[in-house]
């Protein structure tokens, strides 16, 4: 049996990642963009696949890295250079999806893009 309690908690913990985290805001901003995009140039399903897991990922690497951040707070409020190198790291996970993700967009919305500018510029 499903438990309501355990989807209430995980969109807590969405919430309060996108009101405490301005990467995560911005993040939302960017996918908002990619969804409006997907549509208006009516990408192909295989495309949508890539974009929305790109989506996902990023999302999931923000999430991962902030709870790490926190865990870590709440071990050591004192400088510890274990610690920056660790949140350093999780930083460096979200960068890769992020770039990943850019990567996806670009190959997906790029051609379509310049096709639509050519066609403008005939």
């Amino acid at each position: 049996m499903v438990s309501f309690n355990s989807f209430r908690y995980a969109f807590r913990g969405l919430k309060i990642v996108l009101s405490s985290e301005y990467n995560a805001r911005l993040h939302l901003l960017f996918a908002i963009l990619a969804l409006v995009l997907s549509i208006l140039l009516r990408i192909s399903i295989e495309e949508w696949l890539f974009v929305v897991i790109s989506i996902i990922m990023v999302f999931f690497a923000e999430i991962v890295n902030t709870a790490i951040e926190k865990t870590l707070d709440l071990i050591s409020q004192k400088h510890n250079q274990l610690v920056k190198l660790i949140k350093d790291m999780t930083a460096a996970g979200v960068l890769v999806t992020a770039i990943g993700a850019i990567i996806v967009a670009s190959i997906v919305f790029l051609p379509r893009i310049y096709a639509i500018i050519q066609e403008f510029y005939k």
